[in-house]
């Protein structure tokens, strides 16, 4: 199989999901473990179009299978969520690239880290600045959401080591790719 292709079935794979578990978690999918799996697995603008793909599969479950409403504020939490989603995968990109001489677990476990945390610090400051909707801050709801991210972010690396056995690259790296988990 060409990488073309793997990428192509990987950037697919993390739409459908994306659509897929806004379905089953509404406002807890894991946006910072996709945005960090594509940093992670494909070319800078690549992950870019793939994390704003992810965004827009995401915003059309919600609005056309979950009945989302038409508000400014929900319009508002959605476009949030898409400068939040797109920001943490360009940290976790700017994480990798400084990283280069870490081991390999540690910069995946980082790059994910850093995703999240940026995801969260710019959806937080939506909240306090124009949208309101504190209270989803809480720390409870915050572990509840990392932890989603987490068992989604393990999720995604098993798949994405699936695909690269599948590929017969299992040992080679993507090396237009800061780090890759395949």
């Amino acid at each position: 199989m060409s990488e073309r292709w793997i990428h192509t079935v990987w950037v697919g794979l993390l739409v459908a999901l994306s659509g897929g578990l806004t379905v089953g978690f509404a406002c807890v999918a894991p946006f910072a473990a996709l945005g960090a799996a594509a940093a992670m697995t494909l070319p800078g603008r690549q992950a870019l179009v793939c994390t704003i793909s992810v965004w827009l599969a995401n915003q059309a479950a919600g609005f056309a299978l979950m009945s989302y409403s038409w508000t400014l504020n929900t319009i508002g939490w959605g476009v949030a969520i898409g400068v939040a989603t797109v920001a943490g995968t360009l940290a976790a990109q700017w994480w990798l690239l400084r990283s280069e001489g870490q081991r390999s677990t540690t910069r995946i476990v980082a790059g994910f880290a850093t995703a999240f945390a940026v995801n969260q610090a710019i959806l937080y400051a939506a909240a306090v600045s124009v949208l309101g909707g504190v209270a989803a801050f809480a720390p409870g709801i915050i572990v509840q959401v990392l932890g989603v991210n987490v068992v989604a972010f393990i999720g995604l690396w098993g798949v994405g080591r699936l695909l690269a056995v599948a590929s017969g690259s299992a040992r080679r790296r993507v090396s237009a790719s800061p780090a890759h988990f395949g």
